[in-house]
């Protein structure tokens, strides 16, 4: 009498492809996980102007305009105008007189939209406080000139 032949069972393993599809989420680069891509990104922003926190202090506003075209302001601070796009998975900022680029990952969480600097979630990040469909007011030297 022949042994009976086991069917193979396509759910039997679920578990190890589950596991291993989590290691290989695991090893990607932290802004490579969820993080918003430039399209996803825009839509989410423009047209918004968004307060963000940092440990638990408003940090700056940012306002999203079409065509990747944004004013910020840190708190307390006066408006610079810059732009913004995509490179290496990062969402990048570029702003007026300041030659350093601010780099990204932002993520839409719970508790709202949430940035990594260079994707990294080791540092604290900032996270949206409030957001509203107004323009930025911007204030300083410059204004009414």
């Amino acid at each position: 009498m022949r042994p009976l032949r086991r069917l193979h069972d396509p759910l039997a393993s679920l578990p190890a492809a589950l596991a291993f599809g989590a290691l290989m989420l695991a090893s990607l680069p932290a802004h490579a996980q969820d993080a918003l891509n430039a399209e996803a990104f825009d839509a989410r922003t423009v047209g918004r102007t968004i307060t963000y926190n940092a440990y638990g202090t408003p940090y700056g506003v940012e306002q999203y305009l079409p065509g990747r075209k944004v004013v910020w302001a840190f708190a307390e601070g006066q408006c610079k105008t810059g732009f913004w796009f995509e490179k290496d998975g990062l969402i990048c900022f570029s702003y007026e007189n300041d030659p350093i680029l601010q780099c990204w990952t932002f993520h839409d969480t719970a508790a709202g939209l949430t940035a990594y600097f260079n994707g990294d979630r080791k540092n604290e990040p900032l996270v949206s406080l409030r957001e509203s469909p107004e323009p930025l007011i911007c204030t300083g030297p410059d204004v009414g000139v």
